[in-house]
């Protein structure tokens, strides 16, 4: 369970929100419990465009949000409370991906504290297809994004709906009834119900039940809602970043899966370009051969393995996608998976990165560098070159890119990477 008590010189605001926090938070269902009341307190966020009307938007979230818990506490058997936090308004109407809500109902959560947290805004939400959705849920990260915007907006002959309407509120409320089923850990169910695909219905008036395997399921996993946490200190929290991950291993296997992290090289094109581009000119160069050969197989893989680890560890701290921002600020064990499936998901991007400028690099020893080139080189101890020889060259000459394009071209989007790495791909 979380521990709500605040620790000493800890303020349960920012400053720059002044006195409207707490006064926000009570628009829910009370304050955030105590540490005698178990329940889950969900913190929904209010991000509407310039242009929007914010007034309409969080009375609509209110009421999707009481919905919404209404159903899925009948199923977990636990008290949920909604409490509607102070608005966020946006720079411009565009559209966005959920990870760019991703800073902002990080720090809500820690400062509300919250055990999960939905986004409600009425910009368009893209997916990692770049297609319109309604919503989409992290569960590593326990936060839900939901856009009125293909909620409102229907075929090309209907009449666009407003926030009012019978349909849109019932197809909102499943909508997160759904969302909140993925960040509790159920799957989709082909079968019916809440927890089938979701298709905006008009006739809808009222939320799907739960299949009774599903209902099962989230009865036994709602009671470990609540987060465990750690304070300040370095090793303190580097040690309880271990024990959370070895405790939901399985959370943060599904994770690296979705990711599928050996292909973020290729939606990042300036990481890609810039350890790809020196390793075309280091692989016409005889000092580089010459080091390939005559490096050892352990020593090869030994370099490659600690350059991948250090790009990795470069990445993350130096584009801080770590949580939480402040050191001040008390860590929960869910942010501890959000920091350890980032760091994770871009350790295995090296790894992929590694094999794209490998295979680059093999294709051009074998196929565009003469092979009776090297047979001349007085440095060579033996006139023929192996397989195995080629391989650590590629090896040696791939490292040298991996750690190129980590120091000079990093991770253009950071939201790229949280939303490919958090986010699932579809409601």
């Amino acid at each position: 369970m979380v521990d709500r008590r605040r620790e000493p010189g800890r303020s349960g605001r920012s400053t720059r929100r002044g006195g409207r926090a707490a006064a926000d938070r009570r628009d829910g269902e009370g304050s955030p419990r105590s540490a005698a009341e178990p329940g889950v307190d969900l913190g929904v966020l209010v991000a509407h465009s310039p242009g929007g009307d914010a007034e309409a938007l969080a009375s609509f979230a209110r009421r999707a949000a009481r919905d919404a818990t209404e159903s899925i506490g009948s199923v977990t058997a636990a008290r949920w409370r909604v409490h509607v936090a102070e608005r966020d308004p946006l720079g411009d109407g565009a559209a966005r991906r959920p990870s760019e809500f991703l800073d902002e109902a990080t720090l809500r959560m820690v400062e509300g504290p919250y055990d999960l947290v939905v986004v409600v805004t009425d910009v368009a939400l893209t997916s990692r297809r770049d297609r319109l959705v309604p919503g989409l849920a992290s569960p590593i990260s326990r936060i839900v994004v939901v856009s009125t915007r293909k909620l409102l907006v229907g075929s090309r002959d209907e009449p666009v709906r407003t926030l009012e309407s019978a349909s849109v509120r019932w197809n909102a409320a499943t909508l997160l009834v759904h969302l909140l089923g993925h960040v509790l850990g159920a799957s989709h169910d082909p079968g019916g119900g809440v927890m089938a695909p979701f298709v905006f219905d008009p006739s809808r008036r009222e939320v799907p039940s739960f299949d009774a395997d599903v209902g099962s399921y989230l009865r036994r996993i709602a009671a470990d809602v609540p987060d465990v946490t750690a304070s300040r200190g370095v090793v303190r929290r580097l040690a309880f970043h271990v024990l959370s991950a070895g405790r939901n291993a399985g959370k943060l296997s599904r994770a690296l899966v979705h990711s599928r992290a050996p292909l973020l090289p290729l939606s990042l094109p300036k990481l890609a370009a810039a350890a790809v581009t020196p390793t075309l000119i280091v692989v016409f160069s005889s000092e580089a051969w010459d080091v390939g050969v005559n490096m050892s197989d352990g020593t090869a893989a030994l370099f490659a393995g600690a350059s991948v680890l250090a790009a990795a560890v470069h990445l993350t701290f130096v584009h801080n996608l770590t949580f939480p921002r402040k050191p001040t600020q008390v860590i929960t064990e869910h942010m501890a998976l959000v920091n350890v499936a980032a760091f994770l998901i871009l350790l295995f991007s090296m790894v992929g990165l590694f094999v794209l400028v490998g295979s680059i690099i093999l294709v051009i020893e074998l196929v565009v560098f003469p092979p009776d080139l090297m047979t001349d080189w007085p440095s060579l101890a033996e006139p023929t070159i192996r397989l195995v020889d080629l391989l650590r060259i590629g090896t040696f000459i791939s490292t040298i890119g991996v750690l190129s394009g980590a120091l000079a071209g990093g991770v253009e989007n950071r939201a790229v990477v949280r939303h490919l790495a958090l986010f699932l791909d579809r409601p």
